[in-house]
């Protein structure tokens, strides 16, 4: 499943991340998006980009196109 899939105050999990580019790669894993990290989906904008995610208690804003490296899955 993909996060842009998700609707705001669905939660889910990362469970893996897909190749892409490094330095994008590099950037979630500094603000804690790893695999097995829970995340709640805050907001979405109007035309569906960006979408904010809670994630280790930090908000953050990723763009559609860079999310679908993130693969995730809904909790239940």
């Amino acid at each position: 499943m993909k996060l842009h899939e998700f609707v705001p105050g669905e939660r889910g999990r990362i469970t893996k991340i897909l190749p892409g580019s490094n330095e994008y790669r590099r950037r979630l894993f500094s603000m804690g998006a790893l695999p097995g990290t829970e995340f709640e989906v805050s907001r979405v904008a109007p035309l569906g980009d960006p979408v904010e995610i809670k994630l280790r208690g930090s908000f953050i804003s990723v763009r559609k196109g860079e999310i679908e490296i993130l693969d995730v899955k809904p909790l239940d």
